[in-house]
């Protein structure tokens, strides 16, 4: 999946990819790029490698982090092995040829990229990062290799959608905490005490908050369309063993 906002930027190319198109066999079936599921090691490689053709770059390029529900940044220069990966949850660079991406299967991706400055970032939006602040703290990388916020083009990919992201009272209180106004994110559901959350509405207006004016946001829920998504939660649902990772990723030409 490509988004209009990204994709007229001239030197950039990115890629929101859907479960399609890979060799992964069963629930990981097909283009699963998760490095740190149980699939088959070569069927990963290849998934990979075949993104990374789409994208223009070497399979050795297409670089992702070792994801830990944070706010941590890395500053990708040259390429990492993937035993070697950063604990981060997201990557900026201004490396033409190196593509940076982030996994997920729920989670909110989001893709930036300042065509003028040509720095680009991709960034790991679960509730934990999005709530310390990973969006800020990849922003502020940016502009450290020379971006500008009202240049920065920001893109939401396919996540989790409020309908299907029910949360205990706990996850609401952390939230409240943090903002009173973050009330308007939350829908009450049942049981007594549980909640919606809306994590695309939540990562959208932190990034409004943080100065970025040109942000596309295209629907798209990871747990409702199990033929072009892989989810976490619906894994879990199913009693299944492991799940699939997308792999959401920007690159400088």
């Amino acid at each position: 999946m490509t988004y209009i906002s990204l994709a007229a930027l001239e030197g950039v190319r990115h890629s929101f990819f859907t479960r399609e198109g890979g060799v992964s066999q069963g629930i990981y079936a097909s283009l699963n790029g998760g490095i740190g599921s149980h699939d088959v090691r070569r069927h990963v490689n290849e998934n990979r490698a075949r993104m990374a053709a789409a994208l223009g770059v070497a399979p050795e390029a297409l670089l992702s982090a070792y994801q830990i529900h944070s706010a941590e940044v890395v500053v990708a220069e040259t390429p990492w092995k993937n035993e070697a990966r950063p604990r981060a949850d997201a990557i900026v660079t201004r490396v033409p040829g190196l593509a940076i991406g982030v996994s997920t299967a729920d989670c909110g991706p989001v893709l930036l990229a300042d065509g003028d400055a040509r720095v680009i970032g991709a960034v790991h939006a679960g509730w934990r990062g999005a709530l310390a602040g990973v969006t800020d703290a990849a922003i502020a990388a940016m502009q450290r290799l020379g971006a500008r916020r009202d240049r920065i083009v920001a893109a939401l990919g396919p996540m989790i959608s409020q309908a299907n992201y029910e949360v205990g009272s706990d996850l609401v209180e952390r939230f409240l905490a943090a903002d009173a106004g973050n009330a308007r994110f939350f829908r009450s559901a049942t049981p007594p005490g549980h909640a919606l959350f809306d994590l695309r509405g939540y990562v959208e207006a932190r990034l409004s908050a943080a100065g970025i004016s040109k942000i596309e946001n295209v629907a798209g829920c990871t747990y409702a369309e199990p033929d072009r998504f892989y989810s976490f939660r619906r894994a879990t649902h199913r009693g299944d063993s492991d799940y699939g990772r997308h792999v959401n990723a920007i690159t400088l030409t």
